[in-house]
């Protein structure tokens, strides 16, 4: 749109009439001269503000769910990397990784003992806090390592058919090993240590399945059976994430499985049994139960 020229007092700015254009008829009449300086309306200033602002409220309502996104996905890797980590550990009965007493801080054991008259889960506890035992990475990888099913004196069992056992379920408390470095040892800010990614271990060190019928098939096969199942355990890890500073759990969920082969042997540390996997030892099936 055409804006005439502005004077300095605000008015708009005329030409004079031409020599001789001066008659009785016209006499007061004033001619414009055409302006090149273009602009908008305030009508369509205020379109334009609507349509970015429309603009704005779609961007801004986005913008959370990519920072989410990014987040999880984030967690996921971390997750990934330290799941990895934890399963050949722990398949391996490692017993020198003294760094986890940085990261695992808690470890514990809801045991029940099955029998005719199954008795209440009891549970059991251990932080790295003082007194305790989770003062290295053998007892650590030891307790994360305890078999799912025992007997009464707390030796693994292949199976649980017609006997009493113990059944532990056993939940490790972690802050990531993988992560910003900001949040690693040597931190000791207790409000960056509180603040940093953290999630749950489910262990679960299971017998191999086999056959119910076990004492109904033929002699040879129940030597083979009784071999799997007293050399090759299935290792199941499920972590839960994020551990929130209120002790609930965020929705992550994901689970890893690998089968392992060797027997498991024990170690006894402050009255605690501790498992650990011999991947290279096997035991004889004359032995195995």
């Amino acid at each position: 749109m055409k804006i005439p020229n502005q004077s300095s007092f605000g008015g708009a700015s005329y030409t004079s009439p031409k020599l001789g254009s001066f008659s009785p008829g016209k006499l007061g009449t004033r001619v414009t001269r055409p302006s090149d300086i273009t602009g908008f309306t305030m009508v369509e200033i205020a379109i334009c503000l609507a349509i970015i602002g429309f603009a704005l409220i779609a961007i801004i309502g986005v913008l959370p769910i990519g920072m989410n996104t990014q987040r999880d996905n984030r967690e996921e890797t971390i997750v990934n990397q330290d799941a990895t980590m934890f399963i050949e550990a722990i398949r391996n009965g490692a017993q020198g990784l003294d760094d986890l007493t940085n990261y695992v801080y808690a470890i514990t054991n809801y045991r029940t003992y099955y029998h005719p008259n199954p008795d209440s889960p009891q549970t059991y506890g251990w932080t790295n806090g003082a007194p305790s035992i989770l003062t290295n990475g053998a007892n650590i990888i030891g307790l994360l390592s305890m078999p799912e099913f025992m007997d009464v004196n707390y030796a693994p069992l292949a199976n649980i058919t017609g006997i009493n056992y113990y059944s532990n379920h056993v939940v490790a408390y972690v802050r990531s090993i993988s992560g910003p470095a900001v949040e690693k040892p040597p931190q000791n800010n207790d409000i960056v240590v509180g603040d940093s990614f953290g999630y749950r271990i489910l262990c679960v060190n299971a017998p191999l399945a086999v056959d119910t019928n076990i004492f109904n098939l033929p002699s040879g096969q129940q030597h083979y059976t009784r071999q799997l199942g007293a050399n090759l355990h299935e290792l199941r890890l499920t972590f839960l994430w994020p551990q929130l500073p209120n002790g609930n759990l965020g929705p992550g969920r994901q689970t890893w499985r690998t089968m392992v082969a060797g027997q498991i042997m024990t170690n006894i540390v402050a009255g605690q049994t501790l498992y650990f996997y011999q991947p290279q030892s096997f035991v004889n099936v004359t032995n195995a139960t």
